[in-house]
């Protein structure tokens, strides 16, 4: 298992180092495919639809492309994405809405609002992965969001292992420790302020960016983890260990990605704020 997981991590990092390196719609049109597995593998763990698609996922999907036409048009246009955020996800809840009504009673309330759901939770979420790449040295800023999530699992599980003994969620998630978490956190800023220091000569910005990126990364971890659980909670709420098993050693795409997710549009709006 661990060489199946490490195997799968390399060929992740290397699809993610070519991918960043070209950006634009390669970037963009990556991200849809894997925001549209990652609400394949959500509909189908809550049982909006258990084999296949059906028209309620076919909605969900659909806002999803609606979702990412708006952030690439936002980008063409060279303006800010969010006067596209409403329209978008306003035609996307119009449509789920519409397949709702003219379909009754066939689907039920709390599917038509796990579908929405699905369309914010996985296809917006992961979006920000391209729009941070977007940013003004947002080639080298991305890898923060992977740095904060990744860095700060690798962190938490070393140190967990080590030195962990009081339980930080111990009906959700029972190996999780306080001091895991500890460490994830001083782990992934430690990560951040050494990439900062790394590529410091490469950014356009005359800023000292090894603190800003500590810090930065030290607040994604936090947000991580809790994406890690929400994930996790998701799972147990259904009774399911993976989400998929796309990615060998590593289950689906959620499985994957749980903490990528909800870090991405955090590491955006810390780098608009701080400005840079």
């Amino acid at each position: 298992m661990f060489v199946t997981r490490t195997i799968s991590g390399a060929v992740l990092i290397a699809l993610a180092l070519l991918i960043n390196h070209f950006g634009g719609p390669l970037l963009l049109l990556s991200m849809l495919a894997i925001s549209l597995i990652g609400m394949f593998e959500l509909y189908r763990a809550t049982k909006v639809s258990e084999k296949g698609v059906n028209s309620l996922t076919i909605a969900g999907y659909t806002g999803a492309v609606i979702w990412y036409a708006a952030v690439w048009t936002g980008h063409v246009k060279g303006t800010s994405f969010q006067q596209f955020f409403v329209p978008a996800l306003t035609l996307g809840l119009t449509i789920i809405l519409f397949v709702y009504v003219f379909s009754f009673p066939k689907y039920h309330a709390d599917q038509m609002m796990t579908v929405f759901f699905g369309i914010v939770y996985v296809a917006v979420c992961l979006s920000f992965i391209y729009l941070v790449r977007d940013l003004p040295d947002g080639r080298w800023h991305v890898w923060l969001i992977l740095l904060c999530s990744w860095g700060c699992d690798t962190s938490a599980y070393v140190v967990g292992r080590l030195l962990g003994k009081h339980k930080m969620a111990p009906v959700l998630s029972p190996k999780k420790s306080v001091e895991g978490a500890a460490g994830g956190v001083i782990g992934a800023a430690l990560f951040g302020g050494i990439y900062g220091f790394a590529i410091g000569g490469h950014l356009e910005t005359t800023i000292n960016v090894v603190p800003l990126y500590a810090v930065i990364c030290a607040v994604g971890a936090l947000i991580s983890m809790v994406g890690d659980l929400a994930a996790s909670a998701i799972k147990r709420d259904h009774q399911i260990k993976d989400y998929g098993n796309l990615i060998p050693g590593h289950g689906g795409i959620l499985d994957r990605f749980d903490s990528v997710i909800i870090t991405a549009p955090i590491i955006y709006f810390l780098c608009c704020v701080l400005k840079f």
